[in-house]
Parts: C-alpha cells; sequence; structure tokens
C-alpha cells in the first residue's frame, strides 16, 4: 500500500471504528482516546498527543468537524478543512485513527470506541471531560496533559493579524 493510502486508511467511521476496537481488545491492546479541533497542527498539538500516545498502545483521536469547530470557535474557523485536518493528523506516525464528530462534545463517540484511557489537556478538570463518566464506569482512567506554553492555534492566528 502507498503512503498516502496508509495515511488515509486511518481515518475512520463511526462503524470502522466500533468493529476496529473489537480488534483491539481482542489483542489486549489499550486504547487511548483524546479529541480536539487541531485547526493549526503545531509544537503543543505534538508535544500533547505523543504525551497521549504514551499511554497505550492505541491512539484515537476524535476530530470534531468542520460545522463543530464554527460552533465552538466561531466563524473564521476552522482555517483548514476537515479533511485536511483528518489528513494532517492520520500522517503523525503515533496516531492509530482518526473520526470526525459533528456534536459539540464526542461523548457518543467515546461510548462507542469504549477507551481504556480518556485524555484532554490539563486546562480540563476530569469532571469537565466529555465522557469521563463513561470510561471511569467500565475501568478505565481519566488523564490531564499539561499543555505546551505559548502554543494555541489562536495564538498564532493572532499573530498572523494586522496590527494596525
Amino acid at each position: 500500500m502507498e503512503k498516502l493510502e496508509r495515511i488515509k486508511a486511518k481515518i475512520l467511521t463511526r462503524d470502522q471504528i466500533r468493529a476496529q476496537r473489537n480488534v483491539w481488545y481482542f489483542k489486549e491492546k489499550k486504547v487511548v482516546f483524546t479529541n480536539g479541533c487541531f485547526d493549526l497542527l503545531h509544537l503543543g498539538h505534538i508535544e500533547y498527543l505523543s504525551k497521549a500516545a504514551d499511554l497505550g498502545d492505541v491512539l484515537v483521536i476524535g476530530l470534531n468537524s468542520d460545522s463543530s469547530v464554527r460552533k465552538l470557535k466561531g466563524e473564521g474557523r476552522p482555517l483548514m478543512n476537515e479533511y485536511a485536518r483528518a489528513m494532517v493528523l492520520s500522517s503523525l506516525s503515533f496516531v492509530t485513527a482518526v473520526i470526525l464528530f459533528n456534536e459539540e462534545t464526542p461523548y457518543d463517540l467515546i461510548a462507542g470506541v469504549k477507551p481504556d484511557v480518556l485524555v484532554k489537556g490539563a486546562d480540563y478538570e476530569i469532571g469537565q471531560i466529555a465522557g469521563y463518566d463513561l470510561v471511569q464506569a467500565h475501568g478505565g482512567t481519566v488523564v490531564t496533559i499539561p499543555l505546551t506554553e505559548g502554543y494555541s492555534t489562536s495564538g498564532i492566528i493572532e499573530k498572523l493579524r494586522p496590527h494596525g
């Protein structure tokens, strides 16, 4: 399989992720799940995602769809469409799968994936993380990872704006 096809093959549907979860479960793989908009991939994202990947055998990323990003971030976002963002994330060697979701939170997606570890940035309290109750109910863990100072998509966008 060509490299581009391998990257595309990491972008899964909900049905595909449920079937793949069964394979991972059978193989006793520890599944880690995180989510976000990942509008402009930057150093903060790389450090966060690589640390999340270190927590298990499989890293699944729930990616906000374009309409979901607009609801969260406002008009003018996302900067890159959902396909472009999914392809960029899928090209990372430590990312196993990317799945788009339209809802404001990935709660239903988490219910389908049933991750062993749920990860978000340390700017969240455990009780604020969508799906924390689902993961804890089946014996999984919820982990927060400190964010890299000085790196955020909003901050990068602000630096690029003309100041007059």
